[in-house]
């Protein structure tokens, strides 16, 4: 079972499947739940159905992508004992508490005040709820917060001591607060933001398409392009001053970002739009660049040094090819990302954004991308961190457990891969099928009544808050019944 590779290469390989899958649902749910926050504090505020509407309509996405993202999270967690007990043994007094407040502080937030969120409609009351509802929105952001020192630290080590081989705290803020940690935080929070404004605009943009003109999908629309234009161009930002936080703390990973191997002592370090590395003849088998204009983006001179790859020990470089190009999917979606928000907002001058079917195929095919860009980050972050599984103090190959095997790694991840694909493809096929349906107008949502024994159940889990037999409703039944709403 070990299909040719190494137990390192398999640990690796699982890893980083488990990961991948893992990422997209807190990804939606981080931004998902500040979503909802939004809508209920804006009905709230103006008493307009439609916000309760959308309210009701999007916590059954989120729910789905809570649930599941808590069940890939507990078996992405477990292969720190399997697969990578050495690096648990080592650094396990740093990232061990890490994750533990984690649970502690974020987990155990959204956990008290999620069946409220979800089920406490006509049972609390409205400021209750929304209460309850703020609690997991920043319940999921304390998550990201202390997942991300966790990584960040990995990247940017600081604040410990090695004694007998072994990682020892000294400083915890240090540690928490390493030279990494603010660029990665607000990365990631932006791209969470991208990836759930962009669900939602995909979402609004395929009911568009499909003809429908309520409130509702506009709305949806509306704010989501808000949303993107905002993070979107924030991220820019935060995505240029990231880098130059690599430059300085992880110049190995920043060369093979840019695909560059001779230090530019004598001249400037040009922008490489597209090349192919070779990690074999340390050159590009084909480049095409902007001269000088990488040197003027990282350091803020044309013709400022930049060290290349060939400064480092080839066992410390990282896999070139793979980081960049992962490197440029990222960026080449957040510049799609600008330009869909910056072309919104010239159709919205022009009082044409909800009857421009170009741009509403645009935005369909635009919806997606925020996850493959979510993914290719990781990748670049990841696999440029390479050949260290904590930057400059511990090896990758150092970290796997001694005693596990090729063949016994592969037959996991076999099964992880069989198990994944039911699994969460059963429950990705589900949030479609919801995104398919698309908001409705209903009854207020607090107007709960109990006609009788049997008739009204409480839900006992995140998943059960999704009433609709989504293989039978009709979509284009389901709002028959319109009601226009002032």
């Amino acid at each position: 079972m070990s299909l040719g590779l190494t137990a390192l290469e398999l640990a690796r390989i699982q890893f980083a499947f488990t990961v991948s899958f893992h990422i997209i649902f807190p990804a939606t749910s981080i931004g998902l739940a500040c979503f909802l926050a939004m809508l209920e504090w804006k009905w709230l505020r103006t008493q307009n159905p439609i916000y309760k509407d959308l309210f009701k309509y999007w916590i059954k996405i989120f729910a789905v992508a809570f649930a599941m993202g808590v069940v890939s999270g507990v078996v992405m967690a477990y292969q720190f004992g399997t697969n990578w007990s050495e690096f648990s043994r080592i650094a396990g007094s740093v990232t061990g508490p890490l994750l533990t407040y984690e649970v502690m502080s974020a987990f155990f937030l959204e956990a008290g005040f999620l069946g409220i969120m979800l089920f406490g409609w006509g049972r609390v009351g409205p400021k209750a709820h929304f209460f309850a509802t703020l609690m997991v929105a920043i319940g999921t952001c304390i998550s990201m917060f202390w997942i991300l020192s966790s990584n960040s630290w990995m990247q940017t080590p600081q604040g410990f001591s090695i004694e007998n081989g072994i990682i020892v705290p000294t400083d915890w803020w240090a540690i928490v607060f390493n030279p990494s940690f603010p660029y990665r935080f607000a990365h990631m929070a932006a791209a969470a933001f991208l990836v759930s404004s962009l669900l939602v605009v995909g979402t609004a943009a395929w009911h568009l398409i499909k003809g429908r003109r309520d409130e509702l999908v506009k709305k949806s629309f509306s704010m989501g392009l808000w949303m993107v234009l905002v993070t979107s161009c924030l991220q820019v930002v935060i995505g240029d001053n990231h880098g130059l936080n690599t430059l300085e703390h992880q110049p190995a990973k920043l060369a093979a970002i840019e695909g560059h191997w001779e230090t530019n002592r004598d001249h400037g370090m040009p922008l490489l739009l597209f090349a192919l590395p070779n990690m074999e003849t340390e050159s590009n088998d084909l480049e095409i660049g902007i001269p000088n204009l990488g040197s003027l983006i990282l350091t803020h001179s044309v013709d400022g040094e930049v060290k290349g790859l060939k400064d480092f020990a080839a066992e410390d470089r990282p896999n070139a090819l793979i980081v960049f190009w992962s490197f440029r999917i990222m960026v080449g979606l957040g510049m799609l990302m600008v330009l869909l928000s910056l072309t919104a907002l010239w159709l919205r001058k022009k009082g044409v954004l909800y009857e421009s079917s170009w741009f509403h195929r645009f935005a369909l095919i635009m919806g997606p991308t925020g996850y493959i860009a979510l993914l290719a980050g990781w990748v670049t972050t990841e696999v440029g961190r390479q050949p260290w599984v904590v930057y400059g103090v511990i090896r990758t190959k150092d970290g796997l457990s001694h005693t596990v095997t090729a063949d016994q790694v592969g037959l996991s991840l076999i099964i992880f891969v069989l198990v994944y694909t039911v699994v969460f493809g059963a429950g990705i096929y589900y949030m479609l099928r919801l995104i398919k349906l698309g908001p409705a107008f209903s009854t207020p949502l607090d107007a709960v009544q109990d006609t009788g024994p049997g008739h009204f159940k409480t839900p006992l889990r995140p998943l059960s808050a999704v009433e609709e037999s989504i293989e039978t409703t009709d979509p284009s039944a389901q709002n028959s019944k319109e009601k226009p709403h002032d």
